[in-house]
């Protein structure tokens, strides 16, 4: 257990490769942004340094002509150093928010392409937050946290070097509280940037099971779940209260070492300053010139307490968005595979065995042949592996063992986005975007004309309910297709798949949400796309398949009949069984309508 515990630790180093690699992308407005704090910084000793002439020149030695230029000096550093602020805000600034938006861009096309199984196994909402959240803390590290960071570290080098010309002792004292104080915080941020990291993945967790709760938001009203989806979120937000009490008490010891380091430093100035300019070892406008450039020193250390906590915060962003870029895209060296420009769909599994689990196979040894244009139904009871083997077919999962050959070349060596480009998918579960019809049509084929995608629609029946709305195929159908019912749902995923053109086509319960009339209808359909594609069917209800080329009974991962519908019956076998039992099944329900009876 300790091991996996040491993999998931932040390190420090790889979080500083990040960040250089991070850096470079943008080294020429960073160079420059670099060098406006250089001269910002310069800028911001100019007036400081004129006390000394104000207080022991003018002042002491009466010099009133000294006054216009000294304050001519000083107004012009200001207004230069207000000018060279506002040029960093927007030069560094624009370049963090350069840097946030190509770090989600690349980050969303990695994950987009990640294996199915990933998506799985990992919560929509922690994806979102990697994607969204934890690139956000990165504009800390070319932004004003890294601003701040050079230009303190600029200030506190330059500041030191005069104090120790106007007051060595006195510098050597304040240098040693203040290393005490840098230790200090490092020790602080050693301790906070976990509780960063771990704040990034609660929220995750919380999003990922709000947004299960608002999508799923009938199942939960439907049972009466709301108070139990309170108390989970209710868990979730105290476990991130904690954290983020834990975070705050750790940031504000912090503050409060800092404010007592303040104290510390105003004390020594007070009595060791005091007995110098009574010793004369000091003038008073050197003393008074030492007290601006201490605090010229000193608040640019002390900010490094907030300063720390924000690049502590990036760096907790950077280890999340590593682990995710550290998975392998499914498409890994597809540049190395063979093109796949067109296809025949002559499809063949040659002893195929798969499990998601080692030592637990879904399928064993399958072998059979689905030549080019013909089609295939799979039948068999639930968890038998009839959407593993589609899932093959779709190259979701690979083979564990044996191959799948299209147009007898091994899928394993073709290009996966050439391959994919010829598959046309109604799967169970109908997803449909927040748009409108058309545009989910389609989704398939985007340099599709509205011709072509009104044709698609007509073919797979959509149009009879499509005319019945207002703004016809113009209609929005809601998040998930909220707004359109079941069979709708599943003609407008039927027509988006015809838009395809596919030349392998996978019906997943196609028309398991339609009524037996519309069921009719696509039926019609489907059966003009299946005599030139290459089609696979999933279907309970065995009325649906009866014209198939072939139809695999797969029970427990096995491939146990194999034939056509009337061979099948004739054998008297498994498939024999399934339909005499949905037979009857089907004829209660006509004599008792009332009943709802599961098919097979």
């Amino acid at each position: 257990m300790a091991e996996p515990e040491k993999k998931k630790k932040p390190k420090l180093s790889a979080g500083w490769r990040e960040t250089r690699e991070l850096l470079s992308r943008h080294r020429g407005r960073l160079l420059l942004g670099l060098v406006l704090t250089l001269f910002n910084s310069l800028l911001g000793f100019v007036l400081p340094a004129t006390s000394k002439y104000l207080i022991d020149d003018v002042i002491g030695g009466r010099r009133v002509e000294l006054l216009l230029p000294l304050v001519l000096i000083g107004g012009a550093a200001t207004l230069l150093q207000a000018g060279t602020g506002y040029a960093l805000s927007q030069i560094l600034g624009v370049a963090a928010q350069r840097l946030i938006n190509d770090i989600r861009k690349e980050l969303q096309a990695h994950v987009g392409h990640l294996p199915v199984r990933y998506y799985d196994s990992t919560q929509t909402g922690v994806l979102i937050s990697r994607v969204m959240n934890d690139a956000e803390g990165v504009r800390n590290l070319v932004g004003t946290g890294l601003v701040q960071l050079v230009g303190g570290v600029i200030k506190a080098t330059l500041g030191i070097g005069v104090l120790f010309y106007l007051n060595w002792q006195l510098t050597l004292m304040i240098l040693v509280v203040l290393a005490a104080f840098g230790v200090s915080m490092a020790v602080a941020f050693q301790k906070l940037r976990p509780l960063f990291r771990e704040r990034g993945k609660i929220q995750a967790e919380i999003t990922g099971r709000l947004t299960q709760t608002l999508g799923g938001v009938r199942v939960v009203k439907a049972y009466v779940a709301e108070p139990q989806e309170e108390r989970v979120f209710a868990v979730g937000v105290e476990r991130l209260f904690d954290n983020v009490r834990r975070s705050m008490t750790g940031v504000s010891a912090t503050t409060a070492i800092s404010m007592g380091i303040v104290g510390l430093i105003g004390m020594l100035l007070t009595y060791f300053g005091g007995h110098a300019i009574l010793d004369g070892t000091m003038t008073q406008g050197e003393y008074f010139m030492y007290f601006f450039f201490i605090a010229l020193v000193t608040f640019p250390v002390i900010s490094i307490a907030s300063i720390g906590t924000q690049i502590t915060e990036a760096f907790a962003g950077l280890d999340r968005i590593r682990e995710i870029r550290a998975v392998a895209r499914e498409d890994d060296g597809d540049e190395q595979r063979e093109a796949c420009a067109e296809l025949r769909g002559d499809l063949a599994f040659e002893g195929v065995g798969f499990e998601y689990d080692a030592g637990k196979p879904v399928l064993q040894e399958l072998s059979f042949r689905a030549p080019a244009g013909s089609t295939t139904a799979l039948v068999g009871s639930s968890g038998s592996g009839k959407s593993t083997l589609v899932s093959l077919v779709m190259a979701f999962n690979r083979p564990k063992s044996g191959r799948i050959t299209v147009d007898g070349r091994d899928l394993e060596r073709l290009r996966l986005r050439d391959y994919r480009a010829h598959l046309g998918v109604v799967l169970q579960d109908n997803f449909l975007f927040d748009g409108t019809i058309a545009e989910n049509v389609g989704f398939s084929r985007p340099a599709a004309t509205r011709a072509e995608i009104e044709a698609a629609c007509a073919t797979a029946h959509c149009d009879e309910f499509v005319q019945k709305f207002e703004q016809g195929y113009d209609t929005v159908v809601g998040e998930r297709g909220v707004k359109l019912s079941g069979g709708q749902r599943q003609r407008v995923a039927i027509a988006r798949a015809l838009l395809a053109r596919p030349k392998i086509l996978i019906l997943d319960e196609a028309t398991s949400s339609l009524d037996s009339e519309s069921e009719a209808l696509i039926q019609d359909g489907l059966a003009s796309l299946r005599k030139s594609r290459t089609t696979f069917v999933i279907a309970h209800r065995l009325s649906t398949i009866r014209s198939a080329d072939q139809i695999l009974v797969v029970e427990s991962g096995k491939i146990v009949e194999h034939g056509t519908h009337r061979e099948l019956l004739a054998l008297a076998g498994r498939y024999k069984e399934l339909h005499d039992r949905q037979y009857k099944f089907e004829s209660e329900r006509f004599v008792n309508p009332g009943e709802e009876l599961a098919p097979g």
